[in-house]
């Protein structure tokens, strides 16, 4: 009897345990290929270490902090803690309060993360990709929301600056 108690136990366990993807997880959004031709510039160079080291100095510039760095695998992370508060937010936080008697909370910071991952392409080329997500906070400090930033001229930027500093290396300046 207990024997096939833990039997049942076991397989009642075990089945719990099974994850079922939703298929929506594993499907493209439309605007992958655009969102990936913003993220990513070909350069010049086969020298894939001088190209992360610029990119790591070009994210130190805009106020990023290195978490992680590992150049044989043409990779970067790094992030930064920036506030979040919003002055439209407060106040529908104060007037919703005041309605129902609560308090409301409302965002007070986010992490920006950015990632960097680098690609030979060829003998003489490698591609750079870099993404932006950020974590907001409340001040329950509990995540409001995750994101990914999709800003067209924050990526111009990066990839400015980041030209800028390959051609400075590029010629010793």
């Amino acid at each position: 009897m207990r024997k096939s108690l833990a039997v049942i136990l076991f397989g009642l366990l075990f089945a719990g345990c099974g994850v079922n993807i939703p298929k929506e997880a594993l499907t493209l959004r439309p605007d992958t290929l655009a969102r990936r031709q913003l993220q990513t510039r070909r350069f010049d160079t086969s020298n894939e270490l001088q190209l992360l080291q610029a990119a790591a100095g070009v994210l130190q510039d805009l106020g990023f902090n290195l978490d992680e760095s590992e150049s044989g695998l043409g990779l970067i992370a790094a992030s930064k803690s920036r506030d979040a508060t919003d002055i439209g937010q407060i106040i529908g936080a104060v007037v919703v309060g005041a309605l129902i008697k609560s308090r409301v909370p409302t965002d007070t910071y986010q992490n920006i993360r950015a990632s960097v991952v680098t690609r030979p392409v060829g003998k003489d080329r490698c591609n750079l990709r870099v993404t932006f997500q950020r974590t907001v906070y409340n001040s329950d400090n509990q995540i409001s929301r995750i994101e990914s930033l999709e800003d067209a001229k924050l990526y111009q930027e990066f990839f400015d600056k980041l030209s800028k500093s390959v051609f400075l290396q590029a010629h010793n300046i």
